[in-house]
């Protein structure tokens, strides 16, 4: 089974994933190949985990600056 691309996982799926890589590599059981491949699924998958998370605190953020006078704007959510 192909794994899913992390941009379009939830955060939630993203961190569970991210999870059971470091719990594989902690028990050091992998073959060097496995093991890289698996650091670089794991540096991906936080990246990925970063991006959501930083987004959502953007969002936070507009929505507790705003008063209820304040116009409504439209949220950019394209990321560089």
């Amino acid at each position: 089974m192909a794994s899913k691309k992390p941009e379009n996982m939830t955060f939630e799926a993203t961190i569970e994933e991210l999870d059971k890589i470091v719990e594989n590599l902690e028990n050091g059981d992998l073959a060097l190949d496995d093991a890289l491949k698996k650091f670089e699924r794991g540096i991906s998958l936080a990246r990925a985990g970063q991006a959501k998370l930083s987004d959502a605190e953007q969002r936070v953020s507009i929505l507790l600056q705003n008063d209820d006078d304040a116009p409504l704007s439209s949220f950019d959510t394209t990321t560089d």
